[in-house]
């Protein structure tokens, strides 16, 4: 992916649509709390955007909360399980769980697995039923997926902490849309949250409404394997969101992310990323 960045320019169009520009992963936070969750930094937002993980430790630290990493922790397991290898991905999630059972079982447990990527927010939440008949991980895999998160759960409870530190109040009259990740909103059942919570910190924050609920055509592994659809489906999604006039497209999930972009020169960020900057500029 770094290389890629680096001749991004020189690349074709079908390639350069797959690596998107470098972004700046910022300062990590450096305070310790008292609360604190566990953060997956798993394999493909680190290498395409860290800036995602980046905001997600500093607007949590902000509301007085330490994400924490378990550095043997990698990728959930979607991916091998989006190309029909189970066991590949299986094994992915036992090794995450081993990584982390220290952190979840002891006298300094984290409170929570909080995801930044939906996609792998509906996975880790899948762990229990998956494993459930591996009778060494049956019952760990299930307190795992208990504990587990999406990033947008947790903003009920962190708008009271953050709306004083905004460092501006947001501009009303600057449109950010957002995209619910199908795996967000079909798989973790989650609809509504990131509207309704950065509304409340006074973002103007729209959702399609012609097909709200379709793929973007991301998909995981769909967009690389299936290009023509996964293009079209893009170029629909982008037309709805484009009549918002947003001056931002946000999102849950890197796939979404990664792939809107290669549509558009609207900028398209994780819904974290905004909520950082307001905190931090």
């Amino acid at each position: 992916m770094k290389l890629g960045q680096l001749v991004r320019p020189l690349l074709p169009a079908s390639l350069r649509n797959k690596v998107p520009a470098p972004r700046a992963a910022g300062r990590l936070p450096t305070r310790t709390h008292a609360r604190r969750v566990l953060l997956l930094a798993g394999c493909v937002q680190p290498a395409m955007m860290p800036s995602i993980h980046s905001a997600t430790a500093r607007v949590l630290d902000a509301a007085g909360i330490q994400g924490v990493l378990a550095p043997a922790a990698g990728c959930c397991g979607a991916v091998k399980f989006h190309l029909n290898d189970q066991d590949g991905g299986m094994a992915q999630m036992r090794a995450n769980i081993d990584a982390w059972w220290p952190l979840v079982d002891g006298p300094q447990a984290v409170e929570a697995i909080v995801m930044n990527a939906s996609g792998c927010g509906v996975t880790v939440k899948e762990y229990g039923h998956i494993l459930k008949d591996d009778p060494a991980y049956a019952a760990k895999a299930a307190r795992i997926s208990e504990l587990t998160q999406d990033l947008s759960e947790l903003l009920p409870a962190l708008v009271p902490a953050l709306r004083p530190l905004l460092k501006h109040q947001p501009d009303a009259s600057r449109v950010i849309a957002f995209h619910p990740p199908c795996t967000l909103q079909h798989g973790q059942k989650l609809k509504g949250g990131v509207e309704q919570h950065l509304a409340s910190l006074g973002f103007t924050v729209q959702v399609a409404k012609n097909e709200a609920h379709l793929c973007c055509g991301s998909a995981g592994t769909y967009s690389v394997l299936n290009p023509e659809l996964a293009y079209a489906l893009r170029d629909r999604k982008l037309g709805h969101l484009g009549e918002l006039q947003p001056s931002v497209i946000t999102s849950a999930n890197i796939g979404c992310i990664t792939h809107l972009q290669s549509g558009t020169t609207t900028p398209v960020r994780h819904w974290i990323e905004v909520l950082d900057d307001a905190l931090s500029t």
